[in-house]
């Protein structure tokens, strides 16, 4: 059906009264500023409607009730006294009694209400089930000596974060009542731009202290084009369930954001009594040693902690190679997160585009890549080797460098993941630099998917060391002995595990 008013707005009228005479109250300046936004990304202007005439002791108006089989999305402004107030409350489960008679509560696993916490409140006991489950945005800021509303009467910065939270609820209103009109109307709909089908990103739920900065995340995500989960909270309620539902999410997501701050979060009911934080840590770094999904962990400098298990999830993040598993970790601010964030997004973009465009190229065409890793100075002493492969109809790719840490870093992920063999040439790199190589080569599942690696081979060259030495007695295999000096012949069998998955020709 075709619902004529966009928009319920539904909240206590006590909500709504100015901090001082001649100001405008919380609720009429949030329909404003919400109306604007909404309308520039609707393209046109919304129908938000709101009972904004009737006093908190009148009678409850069956004219409103009437009206909601034509409201396309309820907004609640929750607070203390909305929970309390049967008048609100009776609007939440008219409207849901309503919505389900028209075109359903939940659409497209979404809901149709939308939550905007005022200030916080005790229990959702008095409200209908899908208000504990729906999306919902925190307009306060708790501080020490409790919570704040985010009004902007109390000045610029609450002014900034409650712009930026109304921007977020109008990006999420709209797409839902996109959605709706083209299922109603019967008409394709045309999802929001995203830079990629692969690219939704897992900001992993975190501690309250940096809540504002995983929302300021997800706006300029957001905004940028891609698709963020989770979108609604986890059930904290059981360990279980929870585990379940992020693994679940992590799965589809190509990259995951963890934001570790000071606090420990929260911690779901279950055996383990791990918090939120340590617990999606714990998953994203298994699913990412399997298979694709990227990581970037953020923890800034000098963060630590009262709570000695969260202290020690600090630890283990900055010293721990399971704990890090896949992750880049950055201690910078929050620019330097957001950059990290993009660079990797661009390099899976890179990733699967390079792997349609190979999938699509004809048999036989197209030059295949090995990646030389060796220290800068084995620059020189690998040109000869580089020469025989390029002249074996081979693209050959030497790590990057020089130039900023993370995007040398970014960089030579980037190679990893689109080459086909790699070739790590061991000679002036000492036996540290060797097992840090391989140890980060061990993440290369994670950098390629499903891709296949045709061969990871080390190739001795001088000087000569004890560690060298070790690894020709002990006969390990994929070792070319290169010691004596460049020999064609002793390719043989690095060439051959190329050619032998058909892809030189």
């Amino acid at each position: 059906m075709k619902f004529t008013k966009q928009i319920f707005i539904s909240y206590a009228h006590i909500d709504n009264q100015p901090l001082s005479p001649g100001q405008q109250g919380w609720i009429t300046r949030f329909h404003h500023t919400f109306n604007a936004l909404l309308s520039t990304r609707l393209g046109r202007d919304p129908e938000i409607w709101r009972d904004n005439k009737l006093g908190g002791n009148d009678v409850f108006a069956d004219e409103i009730v009437q009206q909601f089989k034509d409201v396309a999305l309820l907004i609640s402004i929750l607070s203390p006294r909305y929970i309390e107030s049967e008048w609100c409350t009776r609007e939440a489960r008219e409207f849901c009694q309503q919505a389900d008679k028209s075109g359903g509560l939940v659409v497209d696993n979404k809901s149709r209400v939308l939550k905007v916490v005022k200030i916080p409140f005790n229990s959702y006991n008095s409200l209908p089930a899908v208000f504990e489950k729906s999306l919902g945005f925190e307009f306060y800021n708790l501080g020490q000596d409790g919570p704040f509303e985010l009004d902007p009467e109390y000045g610029e910065t609450f002014k900034n974060e409650f712009n930026l939270k109304v921007g977020l609820l109008a990006n999420k209103a709209s797409e839902l009542i996109k959605k709706l009109e083209s299922e109603t109307s019967n008409e394709e709909h045309t999802p929001p731009e995203t830079h990629n089908a692969m690219a939704t990103i897992y900001v992993a739920e975190c501690s309250y202290d940096m809540r504002d900065y995983r929302e300021k995340l997800i706006a300029d995500l957001t905004l940028s084009g891609y698709a963020i989960s989770p979108e609604q909270p986890l059930p904290i309620y059981d360990e279980a369930k929870y585990l379940s539902s992020a693994r679940a999410l992590l799965q589809a997501s190509s990259l995951s954001v963890h934001l570790v701050g000071a606090t420990p979060g929260a911690t779901p009911d279950g055996p383990s009594q791990k918090s939120i934080g340590m617990l999606q840590n714990e998953i994203a770094a298994q699913m990412s040693k399997e298979g694709t999904l990227k990581r970037v962990i953020w923890l800034p400098a000098n963060t630590s902690s009262g709570n000695q298990q969260h202290q020690a999830f600090i630890e283990a993040l900055h010293h721990d190679a399971e704990t890090q598993a896949g992750a880049v970790l950055i201690t910078g601010g929050l620019e330097e997160l957001k950059s990290t964030i993009y660079r990797k997004l661009k390099a899976i973009e890179q990733v699967s585009s390079s792997q349609c465009e190979t999938t699509d190229l004809p048999e036989g065409e197209g030059k295949k890549l090995v990646y030389l890793v060796c220290d800068e100075r084995d620059r020189k002493p690998t040109v000869e080797l580089r020469k025989w492969l390029i002249s074996q109809d081979m693209e050959v790719k030497l790590p990057l460098f020089a130039g900023d840490s993370t995007a040398v870093r970014e960089a030579n992920e980037h190679f990893l993941a689109t080459c086909d063999a790699v070739l790590l040439y061991y000679g002036a790199g000492d036996e540290r630099w060797k097992n840090a190589i391989d140890s980060d080569h061990r993440k290369i599942r994670a950098y390629r998917g499903t891709r296949p690696l045709l061969a990871r081979t080390t190739y001795l060259a001088e000087p000569l060391t004890d560690d060298k030495q070790d690894k020709i007695d002990m006969e390990e295999t994929a070792l070319i002995n290169g010691l004596a000096g460049f020999d064609p012949e002793s390719m043989g069998e690095f060439l051959e595990a190329i050619r032998s998955a058909g892809l030189v020709e």
